[in-house]
């Protein structure tokens, strides 16, 4: 089988480069290789490679940065895997998205089910709830992820950064009005 995997360098990518690897034929690619504010080159890519399956663990994931790069935020998170998308269903592929738990108001008392009302509330999880829409409406053959509170060994999280602060600082502050479910990303992958 031949898989196809976008943002091989994020906490999920690398994790999924893992555990992808020995199910066939990997084509791992980063931003520099598969350059998501280019939706057409993306396509062309998925084109040429032909897989099976597209696993797209790319975006943008600065929720903060993505109101002030609303356009940026909207191309990685939502165009450019609508397009992906389209790629997939036009060579029979199977597209899997990962997405976010922004994508609802967080008002829930109670984990979320993926047959609640979305609404965000940030650029970021109107993004990442657009990109949805776009997969699913594009691709017949979808799954898509709603992830939250991803930590890995690799890159940058909130439990790396709480270690960080800890080691410098006597006191920490951190917010106590969100609940949330701190994901593995090797549970993911």
């Amino acid at each position: 089988m031949k898989l196809l995997l976008l943002g091989k360098n994020g906490q999920i990518g690398w994790e999924l480069q893992r555990s992808l690897a020995p199910l066939g034929e990997l084509v791992a690619l980063d931003s520099a290789s598969a350059d998501f504010r280019h939706p057409e080159q993306m396509r062309e890519t998925v084109l040429r490679i032909r897989p099976e399956v597209v696993v797209n663990a790319a975006a943008h994931t600065a929720v903060d940065k993505a109101e002030s790069e609303s356009e940026l935020a909207r191309m990685l998170n939502a165009t450019t895997p609508g397009v992906i998308a389209e790629a997939a269903q036009q060579i029979g592929a199977l597209m899997v998205h990962y997405s976010t738990d922004y994508v609802f108001d967080g008002s829930g008392t109670k984990p979320w089910q993926e047959t609640d009302a979305t609404d965000p509330l940030s650029v970021y999880g109107s993004t990442k709830l657009e990109g949805e829409q776009l997969v699913a409406q594009h691709c017949a053959r979808h799954l898509i992820f709603r992830t939250s509170w991803v930590y890995a060994a690799s890159g940058g999280n909130f439990a790396k950064t709480l270690l960080g602060l800890a080691k410098e600082r006597e006191r920490l502050t951190v917010i106590d009005d969100q609940f949330g479910a701190p994901t593995g990303a090797e549970l993911l992958a």
